[in-house]
């Protein structure tokens, strides 16, 4: 078997069919977007508009709460009215938000186009999630989750790539530009889906079975299984998304003094790395112990943020060079972990509760992004930010453990063994 058909198998190709193709599309074009402003949260509050950082910290952990909250219910939305009108809507509204974002010059409007954009941010992951779903079969569940996040970070690594380029401190004007263009982008995003609308409608199954149409999140919280892996996979994304969202490009600009254009710089080599690695990975982690696989991905980001703290000890130029490696390293993590957990996710939830599980799933960005702004704000507000990537890494092999506390629960199939 050539290298090729190792990460690319006939089947697989066979099931790359144009709705698919499409689908995959459709979420390159919105993270391109979405990389645009990805890294620019915190120091757009904070160094351009000159909030506080513990405004900037609590705006975000605010936003996060709303998303948490609207996460739910964006779960039901998506098993009423399937998962792209769930899109489309959401698209709409965060079009408009951005927008209000952009403009954003006082306090209160800042709190406002914060929360704006949290209710709508609080459904993105599972409507998307769900018509994956559909659109490709069972067996290739893993692959497929792993070939979308690699179109995923393709498009945020070319966001920032591009935002890297523009942006300018001295200017706001270019971070600006930089939220409409997010917006019209997200726009086009919404476009390329609209046509899959015939696989993404609501499915009336629970129209004929009295038994499953009564059965909602409450049957959800009672999977333990879920339950068990939602609260491991929160501390991982504590120690992952969350800190990187909330304190990494802070510490970047702020403790090692880098510009903001090596943060972009830094993200650009952590996206290629995925793009460049995840199918391989994909191809080797197949019938491996998913648990493992996410407990080793933590691994690798305790050593991310163990490197991190590591650059403030060390010349700027070896720090840039120290930071783009940690973040290649990060990226091994993210490619480990794209292809298991969402997968996990969707063997355990039943097709009339699929749009509840992935929005149950997804819940654990939103509580991560509630909870890392707080423990962000703490360090860098009470003199201790050296010690907050130290503290990030323990936390990331507390999640390890978790993880492998977890796998003696499941059968050998949850596993992903016979996968």
């Amino acid at each position: 078997m050539t290298s090729f058909e190792t990460v690319l198998p006939r089947d697989f190709r066979v099931a790359l069919t144009r709705p698919l193709r499409q689908f995959y599309v459709s979420v390159f074009i919105s993270c391109f977007a979405l990389g645009l402003t990805l890294s620019l949260y915190i120091v757009y509050l904070h160094n351009v508009h000159h909030f506080s950082v513990s405004f900037a910290t609590g705006l975000l952990s605010m936003g996060a709460v709303i998303g948490l909250a609207s996460s739910g219910l964006w779960g039901t939305v998506t098993d009423r009215i399937g998962p792209v009108p769930t899109m489309l809507l959401i698209g709409a509204g965060s079009a408009a938000a951005l927008t209000n974002w952009a403009f954003i010059e006082s306090r209160p409007q800042a709190i406002v186009a914060a929360a704006c954009l949290a209710l709508f941010n609080g459904g993105g992951f599972g409507p998307g999630a769900t018509l994956l779903t559909r659109l490709c079969p069972p067996e290739h569940r893993q692959r497929a989750y792993a070939l979308n996040f690699m179109m995923v970070n393709l498009g945020v690594g070319l966001g920032g790539l591009v935002s890297a380029a523009v942006v300018d401190l001295t200017n706001p004007l270019t971070f600006r530009h930089l939220y409409l263009l997010n917006m019209v982008v997200s726009l086009c995003a919404a476009l390329v889906v609209a046509p899959l609308w015939r696989f993404g409608r609501a499915l009336p199954v629970t129209e004929h079975d009295p038994a499953t149409a009564a059965e909602g999140w409450s049957t959800v919280i009672k999977d333990r299984i879920l339950v068990l892996f939602v609260a491991a996979s929160l501390v991982m994304m504590i120690a992952g998304y969350g800190s990187m969202e909330a304190g990494y490009s802070l510490f970047v600009v702020n403790e090692i003094h880098l510009s903001v254009h090596d943060v972009g710089l830094a993200l650009f080599f952590n996206a290629i790395t995925i793009v460049g690695s995840q199918l391989f990975i994909a191809s080797r982690i197949a019938g491996r112990s998913r648990m493992r696989v996410l407990a080793l991905t933590a691994v690798t980001w305790a050593v991310f943020w163990f490197t991190l703290a590591a650059t403030l000890a060390i010349p700027k130029s070896l720090a840039l060079v120290a930071m783009c490696g940690g973040l290649v390293i990060f990226a091994v993590g993210e490619a480990l972990m794209s292809p298991v957990g969402s997968a996990f996710v969707n063997d355990l939830a039943p097709e009339h509760l699929r749009g509840r599980y992935n929005a149950a799933n997804g819940l654990i960005w939103g509580v991560a992004s509630t909870v890392s702004p707080v423990i962000t704000g703490l360090y860098f507000g009470n003199g201790l930010a050296h010690w907050w990537p130290v503290a990030t890494g323990i936390t990331a092999l507390v999640a390890a453990g978790a993880f492998l506390a977890l796998r003696t629960q499941l059968s050998p199939a949850q596993d992903g063994l016979n996968a």
